[in-house]
């Protein structure tokens, strides 16, 4: 790399609705659901089912769910996401700038303003620690396409994963450790991920594979064996079969297993957002304690946390 190259970080997200309404959760979900790597069926049968069905039925569903979690500053995730961007600026002493996948700050939003500070080399950190086409290969996507308008490129750096990096697993063992400090340790740790299709992974997607080997260096680190440790899949969509076993139907049948008190992380996701604080710390809850289990606590996401900005940090220095 020339010494005369400034570099900056674009940290990328899913992203939020702008407002907790269903106007802003429609303008959303129609960006997001039409990403061909989020949903690959034919756009012929796709968009009548998204415009005629979905899109008119979950927008209001889904708009309450927002109104429950929506904090002061916004969007958790969007005010989670903004505290991680300025404390990564601080700690590195360079640029660094949000970019949401769907909604905004777009991704060609945030490359802008890192091109009008003078950057010529961009790390792209998507905040997705197992790889998925779902979402880092969508991200990419998305950065290709804002480059469309850009007459001299700004040299591009990936940071495609981080699942088994080490500071990210001493990271989420340290907040399970804090939490069991504060509130006792419970019969089992669930790691709760994001779903994706089974097709998708039988097509060649890694994701599982990578949530896999987070939750074995997890139970590594903080020195449990099988039956104190698992994961399950979170978040399904629609009437195909996703990658298995699935979160609510592990929550229903543990209680009958003898796994009373329950400790449930969700390390795919890098801030709280509404799948985390209201699928998981709520729903998800309700689902185990009506189940017959006896006690259930949330472990929160690191957010902005010191070892995660550090870890970020890392992952920046060593693209």
């Amino acid at each position: 790399m020339s010494g005369s190259q400034k570099t900056g970080v674009l940290l990328v997200n899913l992203g939020t609705p702008d407002e907790p309404t269903a106007k802003g959760v429609k303008a959303f979900l129609q960006e997001f659901l039409h990403d061909h790597r989020v949903v690959d069926m034919n756009r012929w049968l796709w968009c009548p089912i998204l415009h005629g069905v979905i899109l008119p039925i979950r927008s209001p569903k889904v708009a309450k769910l927002y109104q429950s979690v929506w904090m002061e500053q916004g969007s958790p995730l969007m005010v989670y996401s903004r505290q991680q961007a300025d404390k990564l600026a601080q700690a590195l002493d360079m640029p660094v700038e949000l970019g949401m996948s769907y909604g905004n700050p777009s991704l060609k939003d945030g490359l802008s303003k890192l091109l009008d500070q003078g950057v010529d080399k961009v790390v792209v950190l998507p905040l997705y620690p197992q790889y998925s086409g779902t979402t880092t290969a969508a991200a990419f996507d998305g950065i290709a396409k804002a480059c469309k308008a850009i007459s001299t490129l700004p040299s591009l750096s990936l940071v495609r994963d981080y699942h088994d990096n080490a500071r990210y697993i001493k990271a989420l063992a340290n907040s399970v450790r804090a939490h069991w400090e504060q509130h006792g340790r419970a019969d089992y740790l669930l790691c709760s991920y994001h779903g994706i299709p089974k097709r998708y992974a039988d097509n060649g997607d890694v994701y599982p594979q990578h949530c896999e080997a987070t939750t074995r260096l997890l139970g590594q680190e903080l020195g449990l064996d099988e039956s104190q440790i698992g994961m399950s899949y979170q978040s399904i969509f629609g009437r195909e079969e996703w990658l298995q076993p699935y979160t609510e139907q592990t929550l229903k049948q543990m209680p009958s297993k003898g796994i009373k008190s329950l400790d449930i992380i969700t390390p795919a996701f890098s801030v709280d957002c509404l799948e985390t604080l209201e699928e998981i710390a709520v729903e998800a809850k309700e689902t185990f304690l009506e189940a017959g289990g006896e006690s259930y606590r949330y472990i929160r996401c690191l957010n902005d946390s010191q070892e995660h900005i550090e870890m970020m940090v890392e992952l920046v220095q060593s693209a």
